[in-house]
């Protein structure tokens, strides 16, 4: 079953972190203080919807990267009935994807909790203040449709805030499999998916 993005009020401050990557590095919110544009993307391994766009992600945030943009990916899945998204299988990913990012893991899913990560991928864009100035979709393309994987929702936001400009709603939220709660901790009356 897929989700859509909570769409949480633009504008939020952005949660601190403190999370190991999966080289063995640690990263935290403070690694990316100077960037004027930070991206923080909750993706998984074994989601079609990350499997479609992934290749593209890794190719639109290294090109942005030239520009000012800094990109981290967080993996909050429980890993315990999920192997795919355990640490190897990230590895992997990163590998097989290309990305040239830090990947995180959230064991603890507090980091998806506080910025109400609802599916894998959801991204949250913040500015040189890390206030929250774009939240959805990467861009069109899903596992069921032909369209092109060429990162234009988030490329558009992205010039808007390295130019300094909001980024004028609505923005179309992103659509994947829900995160994958350890049981009984899904946040209250969020809804969880076997996807």
């Amino acid at each position: 079953m897929a989700l859509a993005s909570f769409m949480v009020p633009i504008g939020t401050p952005a949660p601190e972190f403190t999370l190991p990557a999966v080289d063995g590095s640690e990263v935290s919110l403070e690694t990316f203080g100077k960037e004027p544009a930070l991206l923080v993307v909750f993706l998984s391994n074994h989601c079609p919807y990350v499997r479609r766009i992934e290749h593209g992600l890794a190719a639109v945030t290294a090109e942005l990267a030239e520009r000012g943009l800094a990109t981290v990916a967080i993996c909050s899945n429980d890993t315990a009935n999920y192997p795919d998204d355990d640490a190897a299988h990230l590895r992997d990913q990163v590998r097989r994807a290309g990305f040239r990012f830090p990947y995180l893991i959230d064991e603890s899913q507090a980091v998806a909790r506080a910025y109400q990560a609802a599916c894998t991928p959801d991204l949250f864009l913040f500015d040189a203040e890390r206030r929250l100035a774009y939240r959805g979709r990467f861009d069109a393309a899903t596992p069921g449709n032909q369209e092109p994987v060429d990162g234009s929702s988030l490329r558009a936001a992205v010039e808007l805030v390295l130019a300094g400009q909001p980024v004028p709603e609505p923005h179309t939220p992103s659509v994947g499999c829900g995160i994958k709660w350890k049981p009984g901790a899904a946040p209250g009356g969020w809804v969880t998916s076997r996807g």
